[in-house]
């Protein structure tokens, strides 16, 4: 039997937000044993990341590298509709994604040790996020 869940995600402008533990207790409300847990995000802005959880680091040092990679205003750029972060959003969302699946064991996420799940909001602003959650 599958289940669905919609998350809402209030972001605070550009950056991640763990989202592991309300992806967690979702599956243990559905009460699947085994099985497989998808994310995906219903927007072209922002994206769904698994990454090390212990470290701000890392993912302090991701934003780095995507700001090099997809650089706000850049005059390359013809999508600006939004603003200087709109079309770098539509790119940075391109090189993570908008989907994930993580296995189900046990009635819980199997992550290693160190993984979280995070929604990476892409544009400087504060932005409501849905993240359409199936448990099958």
């Amino acid at each position: 039997m599958a289940h669905q869940t919609i998350l809402e995600i209030q972001t605070q402008g550009r950056g991640t937000r763990d989202i592991t533990a309300a992806v967690a207790e979702a599956v243990r409300a559905s009460g699947l044993q085994c099985g497989l847990a998808h994310l995906f995000a219903q927007h072209t802005s922002c994206s769904l990341l698994i990454t090390e959880n212990a470290d701000p680091d890392v993912r302090r040092d991701l934003e780095t590298i995507l700001g090099r990679l997809a650089p706000d205003g850049d005059p390359a750029y013809r999508h600006d509709a939004e603003g200087p972060d709109d079309m770098a959003a539509h790119v940075r969302n391109m090189l993570t994604g908008s989907g994930l699946s993580v296995p189900v064991g046990g009635g819980r996420l199997l992550l290693g040790t160190w993984q979280g799940i995070y929604l990476y909001e892409h544009r400087s602003a504060p932005h409501r996020r849905r993240v359409v959650l199936t448990i099958l």
